[in-house]
């Protein structure tokens, strides 16, 4: 079967559809932000270590930081190690954003009989592609059948009865579950013994990777210097989160519309991403780079660059706070209104 193209590997250009200088009084590149902005709209790229559940993982970073709130992309189990991107106050509203993303793992599953290891490879080619899946017993979410693209599944190496495999999937993709029918599919039963997550949509173990003994010395650094450079070694700006969507870049004139939940309207736009169709879910940012908010597309590329009125996109999740840029729109139904 052939190799599915992940969210992260999709190439996209951006394509012009207005000219508009950005105003250097409003707003700022978001690696720029004054500190106590950059921790509020910040994503930490987190090792998570085995023994503790994700759930105590980020409530540990919230007491380290003082934080009133952080969130999580995505549930490993307390066993599980590796890539656990931990959103930072008002960044916990682009946790929904990895979910587009897609995850990577690699896996060791143990297989309780013999299987040759050109039978193990030709199991995996066949859960290569959309697979259905029912979520395992102890899963906190309803156990009905669903469907998940596994986007590759690599043969790394075979010992005995050890199988070690790296897997691309979409996000929700039950590992332990994937090995026990990979298990039935051979004949022979199998468990996951071991599982390490190395990436999570744009994070990976190789984009700022930090573990708990990081934040917390970098965290005792930064009081200790108030050296704004410790803080960017560990927080990364949420707008990475949003580097495998595709992109809608928007003028002045209209953030602030955008801010207050209002549709985004083609006269609006200025740059666009190429291939985006109907449906799919888009990232409203403004010309110096920052978030404004998660919408849907309600047209094509295509169709948005030869409009000059009419909705283009539904805002689903603002992302950044009302007020940062000047209103410049008249108050009217904030479902019909058209930046």
């Amino acid at each position: 079967m052939s190799r599915l193209t992940t969210p992260w590997e999709i190439k996209r250009t951006l394509l012009v559809k207005a000219e508009e200088e950005t105003d250097p009084r409003y707003g700022c590149k978001p690696s720029e932000r004054p500190v106590e902005d950059y921790i509020k709209f910040g994503v930490i790229n987190l090792d998570k270590p085995a023994g503790p559940s994700s759930h105590e993982v980020t409530a540990w970073v919230k007491r380290l930081l003082g934080l009133g709130h952080a969130g999580h992309g995505g549930t490993l189990d307390p066993k599980v190690t590796g890539v656990l991107p931990i959103t930072l106050e008002e960044a916990t509203k682009i946790v929904q954003a990895l979910l587009l993303s897609g995850k990577e793992y690699v896996c060791v599953m143990r297989l309780h009989g013999e299987a040759p290891e050109d039978k193990v490879k030709s199991v995996l080619d066949e859960f290569t592609g959309v697979i259905y899946q029912r979520p395992p017993i102890r899963a906190s979410v309803k156990r009905r059948l669903r469907t998940r693209k596994i986007y590759y599944l690599n043969l790394l190496e075979t010992d005995n009865k050890n199988v070690l495999f790296q897997v691309g999937c979409e996000a929700g993709t039950y590992i332990r579950k994937l090995c026990y029918d990979i298990g039935e599919a051979l004949g022979v039963s199998a468990h996951m013994q071991e599982l390490r997550r190395t990436r999570a949509g744009p994070f990976t173990e190789d984009s700022n990777l930090v573990t708990l003994h990081d934040v917390a010395y970098y965290q005792e650094k930064w009081q200790q210097t108030k050296d704004e450079a410790v803080l960017r070694r560990f927080i990364q700006p949420m707008e990475n989160v949003l580097d495998p969507i595709p992109k809608i870049v928007i003028r002045d004139s209209a953030v602030d519309a955008v801010c207050h939940g209002a549709n985004l309207a083609a006269p609006g736009v200025l740059v666009i991403d190429s291939e985006i169709k109907p449906k799919d879910s888009v990232a409203v940012m403004t010309r110096k780079g920052e978030a404004v908010a998660l919408a849907r597309a309600l047209v094509t590329t295509e169709e948005t660059l030869q409009l000059n009125r009419g909705l283009i996109a539904k805002t689903t999740r603002v992302l950044m706070s009302r007020g940062v840029y000047p209103k410049m729109w008249h108050k009217t139904n904030r479902q019909t209104q058209n930046p």
